[in-house]
């Protein structure tokens, strides 16, 4: 039960650091936020599309990573 747990855990963090690197940047940077780019930090853009999903997977593999990890610490 253990070793399917670790495996289930470093499969989730795969998944988790992938999806986070897929998605796509949603402010200027940091020179944006110094020298205050054309992007207003309190818009409301909606993400659709791809984007939805990307941010879908990472939110549920964040989720997981954490409860596995929870899990294993007890176990």
């Amino acid at each position: 039960m253990s070793v399917f747990l670790h495996v289930l855990f470093f499969i989730t963090a795969a998944v988790l650091v992938v999806a986070t690197l897929l998605q796509g940047g949603k402010s200027a940077g940091a020179s944006g936020a110094i020298m205050g780019g054309g992007m207003n930090l309190f818009s409301n853009v909606k993400e659709r599309g791809i984007e939805k999903i990307v941010s879908r997977i990472t939110l549920i593999a964040g989720i997981a990573f954490m409860t596995l990890a929870v899990l294993i610490k007890i176990i």
